[in-house]
């Protein structure tokens, strides 16, 4: 069936008159009632891939891919977000979008579903094979400036935000690395896998979009801020000043006081360069030392034995690998993994130096054994970069969180903001600082809303995900300590979720296999908790 424009609208069969539609052909795509609520139906139109969802006696049509990756939207993930209404969730990366405008809610994505007219007749669903076109925000702040410091996840974040909101005054981005934004997850996960030709990281936003968006992009290391003065000084002398500062310098990473930690051959994998260098570096054929024994350490070391170096790892701390984090349970079954594929594990004693003239032979440990090496990695954490703020700024660290503090508005003081691994907020009376690549733009979104003067959103629990020899793992959850761990599925099989009690409370979730489900989770944790967890695992 096909109804001509404008002609054919009417009252429905309810006897209520639809909204005028843009003038264009709709096609009968579905029945009424094959559509269920909570449920997608996934369609093809005209070539347009579209997601159909049902609100009550609403349906809705939007694009059914999400725009950062590609991931399809069909089955059960659409659902009631409490702070945002009726949304589609990633199963990815947990984007979130709006069922009736399409428009980015949280992210990782930075663009908007199109959205599809609808019209139901005669209990059949017809759809537009064009999208409607979405009328822009109204403009605002045409007289302000923006200074963004820093280059990641959460300036991208915070800029998007600005402009999709109707910011209209000038923005200025301050980066070191001389990149626009980019995905960093992508730097251990095994870019660099291909050679040097092949570790291009996807930037966050385009080129394109900065153009567009009037975005100024400068290089530059900052040095000093005058928060008073809303003022920053680069190393090479020059000065900015804007209305409103947002800092999001993120981190560095830590490199221990170890003889030889200077020698070539020793490195860190934090930055693109940090990847060409790997890719230039290591071959299948050396061996490479790996200290530190967290996501990076074990996402590197899945990568480097993929391409056929051998690898230890060297973690006295860690005997199983992600332990405090994630329980012993799954912590035996990563690093079975590990050794299945060759990795080996030396938990028994620590490095005290490394060995080498000018470049890396080895390193020797605490119980005097030397291991030979032709490379070492080290990934024991990394320092948020904040050197360049005014001492008094420079909060205490507070069992053991470093950053800089922020309140609920993501705000340092009046007019200076803080987003991303650099800042350390309050959560239930604790200092807490997430290092995790969807959280910091999520941060970044809060800033800019703050920014903007718009009404504060309750910040999304973390969720983050780790990629090894193929299997993937999702974690949701405030990184809280926990009394046991229940799990529902096959471990070994790696098709799992387990649920994290704290004081008969459930305050994360891991998971493999499950990523619709962790998708709802991730959008109302409290509910999925109640409807799904407590019936399935609890």
């Amino acid at each position: 069936m096909e109804i001509a424009p404008q002609a054919a609208l009417g009252p429905d069969v309810n006897g209520t008159t639809t909204p005028a539609l843009p003038d264009q052909t709709l096609y009968d795509v579905a029945a009424v009632d094959d559509v269920r609520e909570g449920d997608i139906l996934s369609i093809t139109l005209k070539e347009q891939a579209i997601a159909l969802v049902r609100v009550g006696d609403e349906i809705h049509a939007v694009g059914r891919r999400c725009p950062h990756k590609g991931a399809s939207f069909r089955g059960k993930l659409s659902c009631r977000s409490p702070v945002h209404g009726d949304v589609i969730v990633c199963p990815w990366h947990k984007a979130v979008f709006g069922v009736q405008d399409g428009k980015v809610k949280e992210p990782i994505a930075f663009s908007s579903l199109p959205v599809y007219p609808v019209r139901q007749v005669e209990g059949r669903v017809l759809v537009g094979a064009n999208p409607i076109i979405q009328k822009p925000a109204a403009k605002c702040g045409e007289d302000e400036t923006v200074l963004v410091l820093g280059a990641g996840a959460a300036a991208a974040s915070a800029i998007y935000t600005l402009r999709e909101e109707g910011f209209a005054g000038r923005i200025t981005m301050i980066g070191d690395e001389g990149f626009v934004p980019y995905e960093r997850p992508a730097l251990s996960k095994g870019v660099f896998l291909g050679g040097r030709e092949k570790v291009q990281p996807s930037p966050l936003l385009s080129e394109e979009f900065y153009a567009r968006h009037e975005v100024a992009r400068m290089r530059g290391k900052v040095v000093a801020l005058d928060c008073e003065a809303k003022q920053v000084r680069l190393d090479e002398g020059k000065t900015y000043h804007a209305d409103h500062i947002l800092i999001t310098t993120g981190g560095r990473p830590v490199l221990p006081p170890l003889p030889g930690i200077g020698l070539e051959g020793v490195m860190s994998l934090h930055t693109v360069r940090d990847a060409w260098k790997i890719a230039e570096e290591i071959t299948g054929d050396q061996a490479v030392i790996l200290i530190g024994c967290g996501l990076t350490t074990l996402e590197t070391a899945s990568a480097l034995r993929q391409k056929g170096a051998g690898v230890t790892i060297i973690a006295p701390d860690y005997p199983v690998p992600m332990e405090r984090q994630w329980g012993r349970e799954i912590g035996q079954v990563l690093r079975r993994l590990h050794e299945d594929n060759g990795v080996a594990f030396v938990t028994d004693a620590s490095v005290v130096a490394i060995h080498g003239t000018e470049r890396v032979t080895g390193v020797e440990l605490d119980d005097g054994m030397t291991l030979t090496c032709t490379h070492v990695l080290v990934s024991i954490g990394n320092e948020p970069c904040r050197d360049f703020l005014p001492e008094q700024t420079k909060e205490e660290e507070e069992g053991g969180v470093q950053g800089i503090i922020v309140d609920d508005n993501m705000q340092v003081r009046p007019g200076i903001y803080a987003a991303g691994d650099v800042a350390a907020f309050r959560r239930n009376g604790t200092l807490c600082r997430v290092e995790h690549w969807r959280p910091a733009q999520c941060e970044g979104r809060a800033a800019a809303r703050s920014i903007l003067g718009l009404p504060r959103q309750p910040m999304p629990m973390p969720w983050y995900w780790t990629q090894q020899f193929g299997k993937k793992v999702e974690y949701l959850g405030w990184g809280e300590s926990f009394d046991y761990i229940l799990i529902e599925g096959d471990l070994g099989g790696f098709d799992f979720m387990a649920a994290y009690i704290k004081d008969q409370k459930v305050v994360a979730l891991v998971s493999s296999g499950r990523s619709a489900a962790m998708a709802r989770a991730a959008v109302d944790f409290e509910r999925f908790v109640n409807e799904e967890v407590r019936t399935h695992i609890i």
